[in-house]
């Protein structure tokens, strides 16, 4: 897909705070007619700058209310190891979220599990299993201030939002 243009983030914007829109409703929001929304839509999808769609879920309300930030330390940084540690955290559900790093940490890892003794056990029964894993700091977070999922996509041609002062 080529460079997106001030429609093409417009849409994104608009599927990022609601992606079960009509194409009518997509249009009228961007400013296009609807076979060109659709177009523009489907050819995002097909180059995979739209990955797929989703429903928010609360994780509280499904019982996952223990969230986790751990620091992971691998023993060696050989392609072959580094290689099965991600495969494995891959295939792993606790785990929502897997970052390589620079700093102290190789990996920073985001766990959701319903309590603290479920952490526990996640911690010895998986994660200190895990190939090449040395070493894991845990953060146990106590509020999350902000958890966005949308991209800060600036629209060309429009002054990109402000933070309000106080």
């Amino acid at each position: 897909m080529e460079e997106l243009d001030r429609h093409d983030v417009l849409l994104l914007a608009e599927l990022q705070r609601d992606s079960r829109q009509t194409v009518q409703q997509l249009a009228a929001a961007t400013g296009l007619s609807s076979t060109p929304c659709w177009k523009r839509v489907k050819e995002m999808e097909s180059s995979g700058v739209i990955r797929g769609y989703t429903a928010l879920v609360d994780r509280e309300r499904v019982g996952l209310t223990l969230c986790v930030l751990a620091e992971v330390n691998l023993t060696r940084h050989h392609e072959d190891d580094v290689r099965k540690f991600e495969q494995a955290v891959a295939a792993e559900p606790r785990i929502v979220s897997c970052y390589a790093t620079t700093g102290q940490a190789d990996y920073l890892i985001k766990v959701l599990v319903p309590d603290i003794k479920r952490y526990e056990s996640f911690l010895h029964d998986t994660m200190f299993k895990l190939p090449g894993v040395t070493h894991v700091r845990s953060s146990v977070v106590l509020k999350e201030v902000k958890s966005e999922t949308r991209l800060p996509l600036d629209v060309p041609g429009k002054a990109p939002a402000r933070r309000a002062r106080r």
